[in-house]
């Protein structure tokens, strides 16, 4: 087994993702992030071939910072395709970057794209093929998702969406619910919603300047530049719903969905999602990514709403590894996991139950 790895800009490297790509370098590089890049020649007696890979640099307090890696690495099929050569391939690729990277950066923290073999849900990394490569406290993407194939006929995927669903569509557009897409002008007003949609469901969002940096850069990058879209739901002149939905290369992700206090029952959500999925498949798009949802229908789940509406359109349920971390440095690593452990308790168990 033979890693090589060689810095680039990020630019110069075909992208294989939205969050893998010299796009979403730039985009993370005006909130903070410090973008790097990397090729990467791998090789085993099965094969060779060479990856892109992108990650942030963020400085948290003077001498300590974290890479972060988001959707990263997606290893060639020359390799082979068994489980255990990623993570050996993963622990090389992390041993080399730990000497590339800045002195004071003491993490290195992959989102891994890799779907959990089938039955392995209870499988798990044998952690003596490297000591160093942990579970995350915490994941920063969701590892649970639902992907749709729109390669099918639009006909097959109505037919595939479970029917309660099929039939929160119609009533959508019975009711007469109107979908648009909207524009750079109309962020304000969505963002409003947004905003009341997060206080509903007690859940974080960025600031205005964030989504509307992620649109106007969409239109000025050039290159690998993914085309956002917005799209408003209004019912009976008032807007009642938007979603932004992100198209790169062949691959559709929704990534953000606003809805607002009132008219709730003309499920203009649903209509949202149907409108975007046409939109993207009309544009040649292959799959259609609803990006994330809860690892189970579990009744007691706070999201577990979530995870029927979204699963209520059918496609695949698939189940990646989440996050994992390289300590580069034990000793400020380990005092990072426990605070990070801290803050997460503090946002996800004691704001939401007493605040």
């Amino acid at each position: 087994m033979e890693v090589r790895i060689e810095g680039r800009d990020p630019e110069s490297l075909e992208a294989s993702h939205l969050f893998q790509s010299g796009f979403w370098c730039r985009f993370k590089e005006q909130f903070g992030w410090s973008p790097f890049a990397f090729r990467v020649w791998v090789s085993n007696k099965e094969g060779e071939g060479e990856i892109p890979l992108f990650l942030h640099l963020r400085t948290l307090l003077p001498g300590l910072s974290i890479a972060y890696v988001p959707f990263g690495p997606t290893f060639p099929a020359e390799l082979g395709e068994v489980e255990a050569l990623r993570w050996v391939f993963l622990s090389r690729i992390s041993e080399i970057l730990g000497k590339e990277l800045p002195f004071s950066c003491h993490i290195i923290r992959f989102d891994l794209p890799w779907e959990k073999p089938s039955k392995g849900e209870n499988l798990q990394f044998n952690p003596s093929l490297d000591a160093r490569l942990c579970k995350a406290p915490m994941d920063i993407q969701p590892p649970d998702t639902v992907i749709l194939d729109l390669s099918q006929r639009e006909e097959e995927l109505i037919l595939g969406m479970k029917p309660k669903t099929r039939y929160n569509v119609r009533l959508a557009m019975k009711k007469g619910v109107e979908v648009r897409i909207g524009g750079v002008e109309d962020l304000a007003e969505w963002y409003k919603l947004y905003r009341e949609t997060a206080q509903r469901d007690r859940i974080a969002i960025h600031p205005y300047t964030y989504y509307r940096t992620l649109f106007d850069l969409s239109l000025s990058y050039g290159g690998d530049s993914p085309q956002m879209s917005l799209f408003l739901a209004f019912y009976e002149g008032f807007l009642v719903g938007g979603i932004i939905v992100a198209l790169f290369k062949e691959e559709a992700i929704y990534l953000y969905g606003a809805s607002s206090n009132q008219h709730r029952n003309v499920m203009a959500s649903h209509l949202l999602q149907w409108e975007a999925m046409k939109w993207a498949k009309q544009r040649g798009a292959k799959q259609y990514d609803l990006f994330g949802i809860p690892p189970t229908e579990d009744p007691a789940h706070p999201m577990v709403g979530l995870y029927r509406f979204k699963t209520g359109f059918g496609g695949k349920i698939l189940h990646r590894w989440g996050s994992w971390d390289y300590p580069i440095h034990r000793i400020p690593y380990g005092i990072y996991r426990q605070a990070e452990r801290i803050r997460y308790w503090y946002h996800k168990v004691f704001r939401k139950r007493f605040f």
